[in-house]
């Protein structure tokens, strides 16, 4: 009797650490996709993708998760049109070549029931390297207008973009290092 008591403990503890896994669909009203760099040295250029997709998988119980967000590379804005045509261009994202840029994570680490960093692989231009995404903030919260609810935070790290080989004007002066910012929403499906 024991022995069939424990086993169905173990079942319903296992049963329970997987319905502790959710799936939650990027809100793209509230996700931002953001970098900057230093203009020479003087002051920092921002720009942005305006489309993006993905979605985001967490079991708090077994602190683990996916993350995977695509970027639609031709969506650049800088809101100066001549540089977000050159940031197109084969010099910079090569948007013709390459339409999107995929980020997937899948190391998550957490302190408590909050993501900490988000690990994984960005391909970009063709190329996969290892980022790692570190959060300045983390929240949790029942969405009053979805009934549902909503994960999510800001997330940054720094890239050197020539690892990609998007190595135009390095020599000349234009930064190596990018900083990505992602503030991030996602609804539970």
């Amino acid at each position: 009797m024991k022995k069939i008591l424990l086993a169905a403990s173990l079942l319903a503890t296992g049963t329970l650490a997987q319905a502790q896994s959710a799936t939650y669909g990027i809100d793209p009203t509230h996700t931002f996709v953001t970098f900057e760099a230093k203009h020479f040295g003087t002051s920092t250029l921002r720009g942005r993708f305006d489309k993006k997709e993905g979605s985001v998988t967490i079991d708090r119980t077994a602190k683990t998760g996916k993350a995977e967000i695509t970027l639609d590379m031709a969506s650049v804005s800088t809101g100066v049109g001549p540089l977000d045509g050159h940031l197109k261009s084969k010099d910079f994202f090569n948007a013709g070549e390459h339409p999107t840029a995929k980020f997937v994570g899948d190391k998550f680490t957490f302190d408590g029931a909050k993501v900490t960093a988000v690990a994984g692989n960005l391909t970009m231009l063709g190329k996969t390297m290892p980022v790692t995404l570190k959060a300045t903030n983390y929240n949790c919260y029942d969405n009053p207008m979805f009934k549902r609810e909503v994960c999510g935070g800001d997330f940054e790290t720094t890239l050197q973009r020539s690892q990609w080989g998007m190595d135009y004007g390095v020599k000349t002066g234009i930064p190596d290092n990018i900083r990505l910012l992602v503030q991030i929403e996602a609804i539970k499906q």
